[in-house]
C-alpha cells in the first residue's frame, strides 16, 4: 500500500514541479500577478471566464508605467509588452531574436493544416514567405479584382431582397458574401451562400470555426503538458480530409497549370512551377559559421495549408471588419453619409462601377475601415517566441530562448492615452494630418515587420469592395431597442459578439 509519506512526497514533487519557474519574473524585477500551480496567471482563461485577450489587457490595464509586465501560461514564463514602441522593434530592429510566433508548443509537430505561413517558424516559414510574398503584388490582386466585383454585386441583389425594416444578422450576411468571395478568389470554387444556407463552401467554414469544450480542452493539454499531449489534434481528421481533398482535386482538375483564373489556387500553382524553395538557414550554420542551405518542395500538402490560412484569415478579418464598421456607422449616421457621399462621387467617376482604381480612391471609407479594426481587432493579441537571449537595453531585462512574448494589441487600440476616447468611432482618426506617431506605432491590426499579414491589402480590398457595394444601395440604422454596446464570448479567440450584429438595411433613393 501507498504510504502517507509517499502519498505528500509524490504531492511535494508535484508541487514543486508545476512552481519550478515562478521566481523567473522576480529575478528580473519585472512586476506580474502571483502565480498559483497549474494556471499560473491564466486562471480567468483556463476557466473560459475570459478569452486569453480579455486577460491580456485585464494585465495591460492593472500596470499603467509599466512597459513589460510578467506572465505565467501554466508554469511557462512570458512577457506582456506593455510599450507599442518595444513591441514594434520586437516587430523589426529585434526580428532576429523573435522570428518566431511560438504557436506550436514545445518541439510538436505541426499538423498537416498548419503548415501555413502563420503558424510554422525558422526556414520553411521564411522560404514560404519569400516565395509566395510576389503572389500578392499590387498588379495580382488588380488582375483578381473583377471575381470580388462579382460577389459584390450579388450582395447587392441579395440586399434588394431582404431590405426593409426586418433586422438583418449584419455578420452572417457579410460573412456569405466574404465566404462567396474567398470559394471563387481563392478556389476557383462558384459558391453562393448568399442565396443559398445549405452551400458546401459555408457549411465548411462554420465548421472551421466551430469552438467546442472539447477542442479547446485538447489545446489545453498540449500547450500545459506538449511531450505527453502533442499527439491531439486540434483540427478534427473530417476538416483535414475536407480541405486538403478539396484542393486537391482542383488542382488536378487543373493539371497542376494555371488556368487563367488568377486566384489563389493558380498563384500556389506558379509557385509550385519554380521548384523547391531553397536559401540559406536562418537557424541552421556549418562548421565554419556559414549559414547552411535548406530546401523544401512546395508539395500538395503545404498548398492546402496555405490555401487554409487563406480562407481562415480571410473570412475571419473581413466578414469581421465589414460587419462592425456597419454596426458603427449605422449608430454614426454622420460619418455613414460622409462614407456614402464618397462612395457617390468616386462611382459616379467610374461609371457607377465598382473597380480597383473606384476601391483606392475612397479615402474616408478606408479610415471607417481603419477604425472599426481599431476598436475591434479581429485578433486581438499577437505573440512571439524568443529564439535567442536577448536584452531589452532601455529596461536592462534578459529574456532566455523559449520565452514567448504578447503584444496586446486590443488593449493598445483602447488606451486613451495613445487614443483619446477609444470607445467614440471617429475615423478622422487615421486622416494622415491628425494621427500621431505614436498612434501610427500602436496601430496593429495587421502586424509589423516581416511577419504582417502577407494578405492584408487582399483582404482590406475585399472588405472595401463589400463596404461600398453595401452602402452605395442602403443606408445601415440600429435595431430599435437593441443596445449598442456588442458582448463578446469569452471562448474564441477571435472578436466573436454572442448576439451576432443585428442591423436595418434601407434602400436608398441616389439622384
Amino acid at each position: 500500500m501507498i504510504t502517507l509519506a509517499v502519498i505528500i512526497g509524490l504531492a511535494a514533487a508535484l508541487y514543486l514541479y508545476l512552481t519550478r519557474t515562478f521566481d523567473y519574473w522576480q529575478k528580473r524585477g519585472v512586476k506580474h500577478d502571483k502565480p498559483w500551480p497549474l494556471f499560473g496567471t491564466n486562471a480567468k482563461n483556463f476557466f473560459m471566464q475570459a478569452t486569453i485577450v480579455q486577460v491580456a489587457s485585464e494585465t495591460y490595464r492593472k500596470y499603467p508605467g509599466e512597459k513589460l509586465v510578467g506572465f505565467y501560461r501554466s508554469s511557462n514564463p512570458e512577457l506582456l509588452i506593455r510599450d507599442p514602441a518595444l513591441a514594434k522593434s520586437i516587430f523589426t530592429t529585434d526580428f532576429s531574436s523573435f522570428h518566431r510566433r511560438g504557436i506550436l508548443p514545445g518541439d510538436v509537430e505541426p499538423e498537416p493544416l498548419q503548415m501555413h505561413q502563420f503558424v510554422v517558424d525558422d526556414d520553411l516559414w521564411r522560404l514560404m514567405r519569400i516565395r509566395m510574398t510576389p503572389a500578392f503584388s499590387s498588379g495580382k490582386l488588380k488582375a483578381m479584382f473583377p471575381l470580388i466585383v462579382d460577389r459584390a454585386e450579388r450582395l447587392q441583389a441579395r440586399l434588394q431582397r431582404v431590405g426593409g425594416k426586418e433586422a438583418v444578422e449584419a455578420r452572417d450576411l457579410m460573412a456569405r458574401y466574404t465566404t462567396d468571395v474567398i470559394g471563387t478568389v481563392g478556389f476557383g470554387i462558384i459558391s453562393d451562400s448568399l442565396n443559398d444556407d445549405n452551400d458546401a463552401f459555408r457549411a465548411l467554414g462554420r465548421k472551421i470555426f466551430s469552438f467546442s469544450s472539447s477542442k479547446l480542452f485538447k489545446l489545453f493539454l498540449k500547450n500545459l503538458l506538449p511531450r505527453i499531449f502533442g499527439y491531439l489534434k486540434a483540427f478534427s481528421g473530417e476538416i483535414e480530409g475536407d480541405v486538403v481533398g478539396m484542393v486537391k482535386s482542383i488542382m488536378q482538375q487543373r493539371n497542376y497549370e494555371p488556368c487563367g483564373r488568377h486566384d489563389f489556387i493558380d498563384l500556389l500553382l506558379e509557385c509550385k512551377k519554380k521548384g523547391a524553395m531553397s536559401g540559406e538557414s536562418i537557424v541552421e550554420t556549418n562548421a565554419d559559421s556559414s549559414p547552411k542551405k535548406v530546401s523544401f518542395e512546395m508539395n500538395d500538402e503545404i498548398m492546402a495549408a496555405q490555401c487554409f490560412v487563406f480562407f481562415v484569415a480571410g473570412f475571419e478579418t473581413s466578414s469581421s471588419a465589414t460587419s462592425f464598421t456597419l454596426h458603427e456607422l449605422a449608430h454614426n449616421q454622420g460619418a455613414q453619409r460622409k462614407a456614402q457621399e464618397e462612395i457617390d462621387r468616386v462611382l459616379a467617376k467610374h461609371n457607377n462601377k465598382l473597380c480597383y482604381d473606384a476601391i483606392s480612391e475612397m479615402t474616408y471609407l478606408r479610415w471607417c475601415l481603419n477604425e472599426a479594426l481599431r476598436k475591434y481587432p479581429p485578433l486581438g493579441f499577437l505573440q512571439r517566441k524568443c529564439a535567442r537571449t536577448h536584452t531589452f537595453p532601455e529596461i536592462n531585462v534578459t529574456v532566455d530562448p523559449g520565452v514567448k512574448v504578447i503584444i496586446p494589441i486590443e488593449a493598445y487600440h483602447n488606451d486613451p492615452e495613445i487614443f483619446p476616447e477609444p470607445q467614440e468611432f471617429r475615423p478622422e482618426r487615421f486622416d494622415p494630418e491628425v494621427i500621431t506617431p505614436q498612434q501610427k506605432v500602436a496601430y496593429l491590426p495587421f502586424g509589423e515587420g516581416l511577419r504582417n499579414c502577407i494578405g492584408e491589402r487582399l483582404g482590406l480590398m475585399q472588405s472595401m469592395a463589400g463596404l461600398a457595394a453595401v452602402l452605395a444601395q442602403c443606408t445601415v440604422t440600429p435595431v430599435p431597442g437593441r443596445a449598442r454596446k456588442l458582448k463578446f464570448d469569452k471562448i474564441s479567440v477571435i472578436t466573436n459578439p454572442v448576439d451576432g450584429v443585428p442591423l436595418i438595411f434601407q434602400q436608398r433613393k441616389v439622384q
